[in-house]
């Protein structure tokens, strides 16, 4: 776990990439004929590669949902730096060339870190090669863009029908189940106590460091919003004896 969080600061593996591309291949928004600048082709037949753990799955969902996020704005800096069109790249790998570059900015334009145990893939070192040959001017496009539009960061460019969704879901609870085929709930509630957390009655009763049993489901529990990162850091989950909803 400690290695995958390492790995994450410095860029993903190159199967995260691929597969959190035709996620968003499948999902990017399809513009009018009139406004399509950016051609994402035609991948659908390419199956997509075998997950390593239900970390990569979500890591690998959450990267092509952010790329969707900033869709229009990841367009227009690959527009605005001439980096696209890009003859030697084929249309199929337009959206790795998308998921790659929101997740370039994201390292503030730092190189990825290649470990030495990760399997590396042609098209990733491909598209990668390609967007470190124009990272100055694709850094220079999205500084124009915040100037231009007085932004502090990229969020200011987040559509307000998403940005909406957002806040409403970052106030829900954060709903847990327990592996009952690895631990009970009375050692799981043992083991948030001595972790510092206290069991209350219910949502309502939620303090920072709270949380209670749902009241239907008794395999269930509840945390404060607020905690949804400190709670996948705990070995409860790393082992999978807990599972985030």
């Amino acid at each position: 776990k400690r290695t995958v969080t390492q790995i994450e600061k410095n860029g993903y593996p190159d199967s995260i990439y691929i597969n959190a591309a035709k996620i968003f291949q499948g999902i990017h928004i399809e513009k009018n004929e009139d406004k399509m600048l950016v051609q994402y082709g035609n991948n659908s037949e390419s199956p997509m590669m075998a997950f390593k753990d239900e970390h990569s799955r979500r890591v690998s969902y959450e990267l092509a949902f952010n790329a969707l996020k900033y869709q229009d704005l990841l367009e227009q800096i690959l527009l605005d730096s001439s980096t696209y069109p890009c003859y030697s790249i084929p249309d199929e790998l337009t959206s790795l060339l998308v998921v790659m570059l929101y997740d370039l900015q994201d390292r503030k334009f730092q190189e990825r870190k290649i470990f030495g145990e990760e399997e590396l893939i042609a098209e990733v070192q491909e598209v990668e090669h390609y967007l470190y040959r124009y990272i100055i001017k694709l850094a220079a496009a999205l500084a124009r863009c915040r100037i231009k539009h007085d932004a502090l960061s990229i969020e200011y460019f987040v559509p307000e029908t998403i940005w909406k969704q957002e806040q409403r879901a970052s106030a829900l609870p954060v709903y847990v189940w327990i592996n009952t085929l690895k631990i009970s709930l009375e050692d799981v509630i043992k083991e948030l106590e001595m972790k510092g957390f206290t069991k209350v009655e219910s949502v309502s009763d939620f303090d920072h460091y709270t949380f209670a049993v749902d009241q239907h489901c008794h395999d269930v529990l509840v945390f404060p919003s607020s905690l949804r990162e400190e709670l996948l850091n705990l070995d409860l989950f790393a082992d999978c004896k807990l599972i985030l909803q």
